[in-house]
Formats: C-alpha cells, sequence, structure tokens
C-alpha cells in the first residue's frame, strides 16, 4: 500500500517561510509528476505548483516567484520551499504523487495546516 506522509506546516507571520516536505512510502516501481494543493475553507482545492519526474515545474501564478518545489528521487519525496507568506496562503495543503506499481495511480497526503498571520 502506498502511502504519503506530510510534515511541516504551522504557524507564521506574514513574509515568513514554512518548508513542506511529502515522502512516499510503501511498495510501487516508480513516481512520475508529484504537487502540492491546497484548499482553504469555501474553496475548492487548487494546484499549487507541480513537478515532473523530469524536474519540468509549473506554477500557480499567486505563488510564481514566492513558492519553489523541488524533488529528491533517492528518498522518493518532494518539497515545497514558501518565502514571502501571505494571510491568503492560509489553507491545508495536500501533497499528491502519480505512482507506478502495477499501473500509474494518483495519491494523496492526509494533509497539513499552513497559517500565515497578518
Amino acid at each position: 500500500q502506498v502511502q504519503l506522509v506530510e510534515s511541516g506546516g504551522g504557524l507564521v507571520q506574514a513574509g515568513g517561510s514554512l518548508r513542506l516536505s511529502c515522502t512516499v512510502s510503501g511498495r510501487f516501481f516508480s513516481i512520475n509528476a508529484m504537487g502540492w494543493y491546497r484548499q482553504a475553507p469555501g474553496n475548492q482545492r487548487e494546484l499549487v505548483a507541480s513537478i515532473s519526474n523530469g524536474d519540468m515545474t509549473n506554477y500557480a501564478d499567486s505563488v510564481k516567484g514566492r513558492f519553489t518545489i523541488s524533488r529528491d528521487n533517492a528518498k522518493s519525496t518532494v518539497y515545497l520551499q514558501m518565502n514571502s507568506l501571505k494571510p491568503e496562503d492560509t489553507a491545508v495543503y495536500y501533497c499528491n504523487a502519480n505512482v507506478n506499481y502495477r499501473y500509474f495511480e494518483s495519491y494523496w497526503g492526509q494533509g497539513t495546516q499552513v497559517t500565515v498571520s497578518s
């Protein structure tokens, strides 16, 4: 069974930084794209950033220039470095990975709360 475990959320003041981590564990052959999504109360879940297994990245316009996504394939881990945080970044952040066992399937982490105070 594949599991995604996230860490690194918390409370930070506006202008501060946080680094999220997400590690994939269990039985699998490979990981394709990985990404971070977020969901604020009353809003739909939205893509924050994604990274392919060839390290091509994609960002939501609202986080470009402030957030950086990266991955360490040897550790099956994806990171999200968040700088210059704003109160509107407050949300539950979810990790997603497209993992190949018998076939490629999308998996989600449990979510980690990020709260930015003004």
